[in-house]
């Protein structure tokens, strides 16, 4: 028999229980709803790569596979994403919108990061911020306890991420979100937790169910709009959610090439436009974008 104390008993941490997938089917699966289905496995190497893999087979639109715990979870740029078990939610949602222009499928990153965001300021009670493209930031406030490293106390801190990927006739989309990570925790000096920016409820079910709910609102919005993101709201709704815009920035762009600017918008395409000093506007599609205090400034 295993000890009660055992490292990997799922009750070892009476902080943080399992999710309850019975009460969690109860609440999502609703006859005509997007979510078809719901599991949830205790460890898996990234849930992203799970959907990915089954799509090819023929996979249902709303299929939705959480992770107590990912081993080998990824962002954008092939970092990894790691969190103590428990800690935070790790899951992925398959859609296929085959009705939708293929090329305005590149707004669902930046739809889940407004339905997400939306979610968790209603249910956690914590102001919500995105940074271009796929990040989800709080303010931990001054005297948390969180390791100042390189971002200084209030200043913005990185809680959570999305990664969408083509898979089969679809996209899976996953969402990384530290809910209850503990300042000793945090994996890196820009890194912050719900629990830590004072979230007033770090219960996790309530938390998924809020985010997809959210996530299924807005995606009806987004289809029902032809995936026209400017008659859905969703460009009006990201840009004043987001935290790059009027600021300056670097972008640092496939082939090691950067550049430093304004950002001024986000274009009907979820581009995000910077405004150079040599007076042009540039759209970025991919890249990695660093906040700078100035254009000759550190990070933020």
């Amino acid at each position: 028999m295993t000890p009660p104390d055992a490292p990997h008993n799922r009750w070892s941490d009476l902080d943080r229980p399992p999710l309850n997938v019975a009460a969690l089917r109860r609440g999502l699966l609703k006859p005509g709803g997007l979510w078809t289905s719901l599991d949830i496995v205790g460890t898996t190497g990234s849930t992203n790569s799970d959907l990915a893999a089954r799509a090819p087979a023929g996979l249902a639109e709303g299929t939705v596979l959480v992770a107590e715990e990912q081993t080998a979870g990824r962002g954008r740029l092939d970092r990894t994403w790691t969190a103590p078990p428990r800690s935070g939610l790790f899951f992925s949602v398959y859609l296929t919108p085959g009705d939708v222009p293929v090329e305005r499928w590149g707004w669902l990153p930046l739809l889940a990061g407004v339905a997400t965001a939306t979610a968790l300021a209603q249910s956690a009670g914590v102001d919500m911020a995105l940074k271009w493209p796929n990040d989800l930031l709080v303010t931990i406030p001054t005297g948390s306890g969180t390791p100042p490293g390189e971002t200084p106390p209030g200043a913005e801190r990185k809680t959570g991420g999305i990664l969408a990927e083509r898979a089969g006739d679809g996209v899976v989309i996953g969402i990384g979100l530290n809910v209850s990570l503990r300042a000793a925790e945090l994996p890196a000096p820009q890194a912050g937790s719900l629990a830590l920016a004072g979230a007033v409820s770090t219960d996790r079910e309530t938390l998924l169910r809020a985010v997809l709910r959210s996530l299924e609102e807005w995606y009806g919005r987004w289809r029902d709009a032809n995936g026209d993101a400017a008659e859905s709201g969703l460009q009006a709704a990201y840009a004043a959610g987001c935290a790059t815009l009027d600021r300056t920035v670097r972008a640092e762009l496939p082939g090691d090439r950067s550049v430093v600017g304004e950002a001024v918008a986000i274009d009907s395409d979820g581009r995000l436009v910077l405004a150079t000093g040599d007076g042009l506007q540039e759209p970025v599609s991919a890249g990695d974008i660093v906040h700078l205090r100035g254009a000759e400034g550190g990070l933020t």
